[in-house]
């Protein structure tokens, strides 16, 4: 018990150490860049597949429901109820998985072997902080990138939804889009995306702390790359029951 509360107190203090070193780093961009391409760029091509996935796949199970309990006259409701769930949480969520699972395992794989081969030690020895030229980037680099990524799969969750759509019912474009747009708020849609940044921070620290505290060795730094990716999608899961909620009650 109090083995897991001291793990846990250094995983939080390590937290917060971070989330400073995120804010530093923002002087400093040219890392950053390099570090949200490589992020961004990488998931780009799952984060398509899933998008466009998501939009078919909601679309099969809402227009059926719809169809069965409110007849033909209830598909008209099809566009603005996909455009909520895609909009305000599969699109945000799926990014949260997406990258969790990617950046969460590559920072953890990454840093430990930075620490296998020395190089987190040698700039210890020259005086520089691994925190703020390794971590901090990194870190601020997710949380930027995942917001990005959440509007990417919005748009392809979107898509994929219409062109069913539009094979169905031969639905123009221009209905579809008034049809989304009917009930959504501006303000919803905008927390949703922004919740994402909480998401990179927490994938982040996951990474990063798993990756700079793994024990030495090839089994190690692979210990360290599942143990990043488990706790940065628990981490996801758990902030994103919690910022719905307080997304509610702030609106």
């Amino acid at each position: 018990m109090l083995a897991a509360l001291e793990s846990a107190g250094r995983y939080a203090a390590f937290a917060g150490r971070t989330l400073a070193a995120a804010f530093g780093a923002i002087v400093r961009p040219r890392e950053s860049v390099r570090q949200l391409y490589a992020h961004f760029a990488g998931a780009l091509p799952l984060a398509a597949v899933a998008g466009l996935a998501i939009g078919i796949v909601l679309w099969l199970h809402l227009r059926g429901i719809l169809v069965r309990f409110g007849g033909a006259e209830a598909a008209q409701y099809l566009p603005t109820a996909l455009a909520l769930a895609v909009l305000l949480e599969f699109a945000p969520i799926g990014a949260g998985l997406i990258i969790a699972g990617r950046s969460g395992a590559s920072l953890a794989a990454e840093l430990g072997a930075m620490k296998l081969t020395e190089q987190i030690d040698a700039l210890e020895m020259l005086g520089q902080s691994p925190l703020r030229e390794i971590v901090g980037p990194r870190v601020l680099a997710l949380i930027v990138a995942m917001p990005l990524l959440t509007v990417f799969m919005d748009y392809l969750a979107t898509l994929g939804s219409f062109l069913a759509e539009t094979t169905a019912s031969g639905m123009t474009w221009i209905q579809y889009r008034s049809a989304c747009l009917d009930q959504l708020r501006f303000h919803d849609v905008v927390l949703a995306t922004l919740k994402t940044t909480v998401f990179g921070f927490l994938i982040g620290v996951a990474g990063c702390y798993f990756g700079i505290t793994s024990d030495a060795g090839a089994e190690g730094v692979g210990r360290a790359a599942t143990r990043g990716v488990v706790v940065a999608t628990l981490s996801v899961v758990i902030a994103n029951v919690l910022l719905v909620k307080l997304i509610q009650l702030a609106g």
